[in-house]
């Protein structure tokens, strides 16, 4: 019997093999652990600094706006919700990328993130620009901490429904629409737009699923093959 393992897998080191199986989030995730540490121990007025100079809100846009979009995707303002995020990472993030290689994912989430971003902050330019709002949360709002990774974790949520077989397709897209609807449906602030965003631009990014199998990852169908072409 000719026994063959898919190169670059490791049984006797599952958590290596996961962890490879899924480059970019690690990656991503590695740099929020770095952020994140940076942030607990840092004094109260550096931790200011950083959060807001780090932010996509207006200021920072309209001053730095492609170094905002690209830095504010790899910080969270609370550093005690990393283990959180840690879960939901793993859960939809590493997934997507194995089920889609990390090209198509990092596409999904990068649009995601930057078109989320801006369309929650023009709402916010023209909520101050047509006086939505009072003139002492004018300033507030055109600086205020807008960092994080949930507009990424948005748009792949919202691509991970192709996956699923039916009936539970179904069910998904009706849970993820309601956790990401009804608090924006619900006087919800910019930050749940951007969520709304977001989903829907993981939805729009259907065409990157195409020619990959819903149940497993490019690796696995490769593996798949691998295996066709040996007897045992």
């Amino acid at each position: 019997m000719t026994t063959t393992l898919h190169r670059g897998t490791e049984p006797s080191r599952p958590v290596w093999s996961w962890v490879r199986s899924a480059p970019g989030t690690h990656i991503w995730l590695l740099i929020i652990a770095v952020t994140s540490l940076v942030i607990q121990l840092s004094t109260r007025e550096l931790e200011r600094f950083l959060l807001h100079r780090n932010s996509s809100n207006i200021h920072e846009l309209t001053k730095h706006p492609v170094q905002s979009l690209f830095t504010s995707a790899f910080w969270i303002e609370n550093p005690s919700s990393f283990l959180l995020y840690l879960v939901l990472f793993e859960v939809v993030h590493a997934n997507v990328e194995r089920w889609l290689g990390t090209l198509r994912w990092l596409c999904t989430v990068v649009v995601g993130h930057v078109v989320a971003t801006l369309i929650s902050q023009e709402y916010v330019l023209w909520s101050i620009q047509n006086q939505h709002l009072p003139k002492r949360l004018a300033h507030a709002m055109s600086h205020v901490v807008d960092i994080g990774v949930s507009y990424g974790l948005a748009a792949a949520a919202g691509i991970l429904v192709y996956r699923l077989p039916y009936p539970w397709r179904w069910l998904y897209l009706v849970g993820v629409v309601g956790f990401f609807g009804i608090p924006l449906a619900t006087g919800g602030t910019f930050t749940d737009l951007g969520h709304v965003t977001a989903l829907a631009i993981g939805f729009a990014c259907w065409p990157l699923t195409r020619g990959v199998p819903k149940g497993a990852s490019g690796r696995k169908a490769v593996a798949a093959n691998d295996r066709a072409g040996h007897s045992g």
